[in-house]
């Protein structure tokens, strides 16, 4: 688009605004509106904006002091908040559910250590809105680990609101292990064991996974990393029966050694 000035004989001329395209192979314009009615100013800035410039008057008119991105940490928050995720955990907006919130959207948006994710959400640091759209103000690493620590107090209430909501009687659900290599040597539940990652040389930690049919998640466990498979299965049918309350469902488990499995109905 351009603004075109069309000579009007003994009139002023006419300020028309156009755009240019091509009609099987020739170039063509078309007015979308005319603009003689404008003041001169108004006109001049609207060229200034076609060409891609901040008009001159808009630009005096502000004192930009700092811009940091924003679109991407409103967009991850408010899928949260419509998933209704907060209101699982705690009913109140407390600092650690607020913590909790920047730990979650900063995995989404920039993995990093407690260290460096407690750095992005400070002020005189932070490289989006995340923490200023939370509320957090200082903020440290060991903030965010006492976050970790007041979820996992919380975890049997959330995974029960999620069983609730994700499984039902009859239903299909999908059981997973996988396993990670730890770096030192004083966690509890990380001996020697099998290493899906091919690091045998390190300790291991096993994750097992229960999910709905669509791989939705709804419980997590950590064991020993020497633990085998299929002893893991047993705790999660009986977390299934009698934790969330089901007589009746279809558990399909995967795993590293045996690749598919599926168990009968129970």
């Amino acid at each position: 688009m351009y603004v075109a000035v069309v000579p009007n004989r003994n009139s002023p001329p006419a300020i028309l605004l156009r755009e240019s395209f091509r009609d099987h192979g020739k170039v063509r314009n078309r007015t979308i509106a005319n603009l003689s009615h404008w003041p001169a100013a108004q006109i001049e800035a609207l060229r200034q904006v076609l060409r891609g410039e901040t008009p001159a008057a808009t630009a005096a008119a502000f004192d930009i002091v700092r811009s940091r991105p924003h679109g991407h940490a409103a967009a991850v928050l408010g899928t949260i908040a419509r998933l209704g995720l907060p209101a699982v955990w705690d009913g109140s907006d407390s600092r650690e559910r607020r913590a909790e919130l920047a730990l979650i959207a900063s995995r989404i948006l920039e993995p990093g250590s407690k260290l460096a994710t407690s750095r992005a959400l400070r002020e005189p640091t932070c490289p989006s809105s995340l923490g200023e759209s939370l509320g957090l103000g200082a903020v440290n690493e060991d903030d965010l680990y006492e976050a970790m620590d007041w979820l996992a107090e919380r975890q049997a209430s959330v995974e029960n609101a999620l069983a609730g909501r994700h499984l039902k009687a009859g239903t299909l659900v999908l059981y997973d292990l996988t396993s990670t290599y730890f770096e030192g040597g004083h966690c509890p539940l990380a001996p020697y064991g099998y290493s899906r990652d091919e690091r045998r040389s390190n300790l291991q930690i096993v994750f097992a996974l229960l999910s709905n049919g669509e791989g939705c998640p709804v419980a997590v466990e950590v064991f020993a990393g020497n633990t085998a498979d299929p002893k893991t299965v047993t705790g999660q049918v009986n977390k299934l029966r009698q934790r969330f309350q089901l007589e009746r469902i279809l558990l399909v488990a995967t795993g590293a050694r045996r690749r598919r499995s599926v168990l009968p109905r129970i």
